[in-house]
């Protein structure tokens, strides 16, 4: 005699049994016909889709990147070694997709969100696509919350905003990434998270990274995505991909996020290396003609979302490599064209010892002072134009003496503002700091200071203004403004701390 539960399963089971279609069922399966250099070609499969993850026998997987008749270009998530031909190859209907949550926070990961830190595996609060579409013209607002790099020379000249694509663009080893690194240091005490995304760099270089982070910033709101030179080139395809997606967890909750890309020139190299392996038709300098639409849709995904999408941000800061300074290559004007602006460092100004080597008549933004705190505008009022012609003055000097007072103000002015826009890395400053070293420049309280008078005035200007100026310091921290009052207050705190290092 059978108890009620057996009775109840076996219920379940004849209906299970009965609602099953018998019949013959047919699965697609492919072959690998070629593998080398991490990409496979592969037979069968006639309904894969294009970017769709492909499962191998072994457990390796790959996405779909050329669809032709008779084959498939796969490229490889996993070692190449392990793949060979014979093996079999099954769709997964889905494509590349990531964890993406707070449980990354704090974490290294390869582009697939695997750990690469030893600190156990990673609490996902879901799996999104690598590639997701960028946010409509309508859920997107206005750029004017500021992004605070604490570099001087580019608060005050070139401000960032919340939602912008400026581009960092240079010659190898001027200071490109450390700018980066400074940004991300910056937001210690923001509510911005940040994600550094490593593609194609040497393993050295990451290391170093990852460590300024630690030491200087605040590395628990802060995820690393790997993929450095030795990875795959797959992995580092999708690497700046998988950033976004992570940082697009965080904007869609009404938070606001930085995604930094070190490089979109190595990623642009990957591309290539992938085109040319999967037999696409080359371009100019060999790249595929998709080239600019990659990177456009990638650099798309930065907005500012409306407040009815809760009002988060993702910024982005791009980097690319010149060769010997020409912006004019194929890569760099596409980034150009793409960004709202562009940061550019100078290899001459690098080993004049002028860091950040940023070349002040190069560089732009494209939403400039809408996003610059209103305190650091107005201190800043005529700074650009007073360095600009400082510069100038200083050419014209070279073939002779100036014998006009006023000539010789501007260029003991035009030096202090050169001085104060040298800044030791991985030392950004607070906006209170900064406003107070253009204020005291642009009232002409360090025109007479030494170089060596100039650096103890900085070295000693923060620890003056909790001292003396809290309520000021204060204003400025959180409202980003000073009134007439708070104003007069700091300059005269300025003039006496002046006077002190005078001597």
């Amino acid at each position: 005699m059978t108890s009620p539960a057996d009775a109840d399963w076996l219920a379940q089971a004849s209906a299970k049994l009965g609602a099953m279609k018998l019949g013959p069922q047919t699965e697609a399966i492919g072959r690998v016909e070629e593998v080398a250099d991490g990409v496979a070609q592969i037979s069968g499969l006639p309904g894969a889709r294009l970017s769709e993850l492909l499962h191998f026998s072994g457990g390796q997987y790959g996405f779909a990147q050329v669809l032709e008749r008779g084959h498939i270009g796969c490229v490889l998530l996993d070692a190449p070694d392990d793949v060979g031909v014979g093996d079999t190859v099954r769709g997964t209907g889905d494509v590349v997709r990531v964890p993406v949550g707070p449980g990354l926070l704090g974490r290294v990961v390869d582009p697939l969100g695997r750990p690469l830190d030893g600190k156990g595996p990673i609490a996902a609060a879901s799996h999104e696509p690598v590639e997701r579409p960028a946010p409509e013209i309508i859920d997107r607002d206005l750029v004017t919350q500021p992004v605070q790099t604490g570099l001087l020379v580019v608060d005050t000249l070139f401000a960032l905003g919340r939602g912008q694509r400026e581009l960092i663009i240079g010659d190898r080893a001027i200071g490109k990434t450390t700018i980066a690194l400074d940004t991300i240091i910056s937001q210690k005490h923001s509510d911005i998270i940040c994600v550094y995304v490593a593609v194609g760099q040497k393993t050295s270089s990451l290391r170093r990274a990852i460590a300024a982070i630690e030491e200087h910033g605040a590395p628990e709101r802060c995820i690393v995505v790997a993929a450095p030179a030795a990875a795959t080139p797959g992995l580092q395809w999708i690497a700046p991909f998988a950033g976004f997606t992570m940082a697009e967890y965080f904007r869609d909750r009404g938070q606001h996020a930085l995604v930094v890309i070190d490089d979109l020139t190595k990623h642009a190299a990957t591309h290539r290396e992938i085109a040319l392996l999967t037999r696409m038709p080359p371009g100019r300098e060999a790249y595929p003609g998709d080239i600019f639409y990659v990177h456009a849709r990638l650099l798309e995904r930065a907005a500012k979302l409306s407040a009815e999408k809760g009002g988060g941000s993702l910024t982005a800061l791009p980097i690319a490599e010149t060769d010997a300074g020409n912006l004019s290559a194929y890569i760099p004007t596409n980034l150009i064209s793409i960004t709202d602006g562009q940061i550019v460092l100078d290899a001459r100004l690098f080993h004049e010892g002028r860091k950040p080597a940023v070349d002040v008549g190069l560089s732009v933004s494209r939403v400039g002072g809408k996003t610059q705190a209103r305190a650091l505008r107005e201190a800043a009022d005529t700074l650009r134009l007073d360095y600009a012609q400082f510069l100038e003055l200083e050419i014209f000097t070279r073939f002779g003496g100036m014998s006009d007072a006023r000539v010789k103000d501007q260029l003991a002015r035009g030096r202090q503002i050169r001085a104060i826009l040298t800044q030791p890395r991985h030392a950004p400053l607070p906006l209170a700091e900064e406003v107070a070293l253009v204020t005291a420049v642009q009232s002409g309280l360090l025109d007479a200071f030494t170089p060596d008078k100039l650096a103890a005035f900085r070295a000693g200007l923060g620890a003056r203004l909790m001292r003396d100026a809290g309520a000021e310091v204060q204003m400025v921290a959180t409202t980003g403004r000073l009134d007439e009052a708070k104003r007069a207050a700091l300059l005269a705190v300025l003039q006496a701390y002046a006077k002190d290092c005078a001597g």
